[in-house]
């Protein structure tokens, strides 16, 4: 039997819309490795389960505004933030490894890294005594935020260039936020 190949000129000189459907033919079907029913059932569950937890949270938010003291005196002060801090520590360490070692995964720990610091940043703010409130801030501002928006922006960038490269992008300059699961 003849296989045919083709050639890079033949590529090159296909439209976009005809990557993206010789790329659809040759993909292994969604179907093969999850049933199309189930992911619906699963997306439809991890939908409502966000819109109920979103909404639940706003009437408990109005009543921790009213409720809660200006001042309180928390038990487990140093365990809760080295524990923090430790945390923080161990996703840099699995994002920095991730990352040499080249692995797409770096995209979750990378951006979970990111959200931990912009955290840290708020904590140390708010809870900062008026003499530490100075060094709080500057340390937000070059050190925590910077990062935190560099291991957020990374991963959005690299998801951006892996969905271009395998044509999933209706133009070149769309954002990642109008990317469509493929399923």
């Amino acid at each position: 039997m003849e296989t045919w190949e083709p050639t890079d000129e033949q590529i090159a000189a296909m439209t976009v819309a005809q990557r993206r459907a010789l790329i659809e033919r040759l993909q292994r079907p969604m179907a093969e490795l999850i049933h199309p029913v189930l992911v619906a059932r699963i997306r439809r569950v991890r939908v409502s389960m966000m819109i109920g937890g979103s909404v639940a949270l706003i009437p408990w938010i109005v009543f921790l505004g009213f409720t809660l003291p200006n001042r309180y005196v928390a038990d487990h002060w140093s365990a809760t933030w080295v524990g923090f801090d430790a945390l923080l520590v161990l996703l840099m360490a699995l994002t920095a490894y991730l990352g040499w070692r080249r692995r797409l995964i770096l995209v979750l720990t990378g951006f979970a890294t990111g959200v931990l610091l912009v955290c840290d940043a708020w904590f140390d703010i708010m809870t900062s005594e008026p003499h530490d409130l100075p060094v709080a801030m500057a340390t937000a501002a070059f050190a925590e935020l910077p990062l935190a928006a560099v291991l957020i922006f990374g991963p959005l960038r690299i998801i951006h260039l892996v969905a271009s490269q395998r044509w999933l992008m209706e133009t070149p300059g769309m954002r990642v936020w109008h990317l469509e699961l493929p399923f």
